[in-house]
């Protein structure tokens, strides 16, 4: 039995592990703490507590997905390009927020997997709402969190200052994202996730006044938005 064959049929099961991991385990609104050696009363990387909430809206898009891949495009060639580094991505996934919980060193070598795989499954995904955007907005949140769980691990090892953390690595994050929006620019889904975490962390950093990671995530957004316009045709 080949791989695409069960293709379709493994990344709904897969889609429906990670849909339903949080029940599992308690619901995760970023890294405490207490959980690492150097303790920091917040870190200026990690987005507000509300923007999680995009999950919601990541879980709905990755099940229609699934299910339509299931029902209509089930030996589709196009469909079947994203489905092996999607599958990976998933099947860490699955387990993310029960490590996330009690070891973010871990959670933070997951993410990692999590989203370059999910970044190969955005580029080999076929044009249309219940792939590219689908795909691509989980991959574009996780573009964003994998900077975010990288500068928090640095600095709570105490190998970085958290403000160091936040702007080296809010850097590499744009670096990234700019790099893969600007090949794909109309794979709008992930331009939205990226720039919805910029947003959550600009919220987060306005009670300190935290300028200068202020000004780093709003020129993010203005950089999206301007590949985001160039692609519009």
């Amino acid at each position: 039995m080949t791989f695409d064959r069960i293709a379709a049929p493994l990344v709904a099961l897969l889609t429906a592990s990670f849909v339903l991991s949080p029940l599992a385990s308690d619901s995760f609104a970023g890294f405490e703490p207490t959980q690492f050696p150097v303790v920091a009363e917040s870190w200026p990387v990690q987005p507000v507590g509300w923007a999680f909430s995009i999950w919601g809206v990541i879980y709905l898009g990755l099940g229609l997905s699934a299910g339509l891949g299931l029902l209509r495009h089930r030996t589709d060639p196009a469909w079947a390009a994203m489905r092996g580094p999607l599958a990976l991505s998933l099947a860490v996934g699955t387990f993310w927020i029960a490590v996330a919980g009690v070891a973010p060193v871990a959670a933070t070598a997951m993410i990692v997997v999590m989203a370059a795989s999910a970044l190969a499954a955005l580029g080999r995904a076929p044009a249309g709402l219940a792939a590219r955007g689908a795909v691509g907005l989980y991959a574009g949140w996780l573009t964003a969190a994998t900077g975010v769980a990288v500068a928090v691990v640095l600095s709570g090892y105490g190998l970085l200052g958290a403000q160091t953390a936040a702007i080296v690595l809010l850097g590499a994050v744009l670096i990234v994202a700019l790099a893969v929006f600007s090949r794909q620019p109309r794979a709008w889904g992930y331009g939205l996730g990226v720039g919805w975490a910029l947003i959550g962390v600009i919220a987060a950093n306005l009670p300190a006044a935290n300028l200068p990671v202020i000004a780093l995530a709003g020129l993010g957004i203005v950089a999206l938005g301007a590949v985001a316009w160039r692609g519009r045709g």
